[in-house]
């Protein structure tokens, strides 16, 4: 398990490859974004888009989806979020595309009211298969301490 103590600023890690449905990006923007340029080819033709592009909010659930497999194969204590910083949708994202993450540690200290977990601030930044940056946020996560707070030996 890697708790968080095992975590310093600085740290970084590359992850993820998700491929952007086009039935997915239809889908989502019918149940939680009906912009027209989410949903139709035709519609999207006439905004600077060209063509249809995933809501920026699916953006984020892709994102999540891959951030969460990441966690899981890493065994990490997570124990959620209390929110994201500084959300930037930069470049659209289109069916075919398929993404991926980086991530960089840029704060880490024990919480003064839970000294059972962590905070942790991630930069993150979601790529294109063209290494385009699509988006970028700062992540807040909370990750349980070690029993006994101890970090790990190598």
């Amino acid at each position: 398990m890697e708790y968080f103590e095992d975590i310093a600023v600085g740290d970084t890690a590359r992850f993820g490859a998700y491929a952007v449905d086009r039935v997915e990006v239809i889908a989502f923007a019918e149940k939680f974004d009906p912009q027209p340029f989410h949903l139709s080819d035709a519609a999207a033709a006439k905004t600077p888009f060209k063509r249809l592009a995933a809501s920026g909010w699916h953006t984020c659930a892709m994102t999540m989806a891959m951030t969460v497999a990441h966690g899981q194969e890493r065994q990490q204590a997570l124990l959620g979020s209390p929110g994201i910083d500084t959300l930037r949708w930069l470049k659209p994202v289109y069916p075919g595309d398929t993404l991926r993450c980086e991530t960089q540690v840029i704060e880490a200290r024990r919480s003064e009211s839970r000294p059972t977990m962590g905070l942790v601030k991630s930069a993150v930044t979601v790529f294109n298969q063209d290494d385009v940056v699509v988006m970028t946020f700062i992540a807040n996560m909370m990750v349980q301490a070690r029993p006994g707070g101890r970090a790990a030996t190598a």
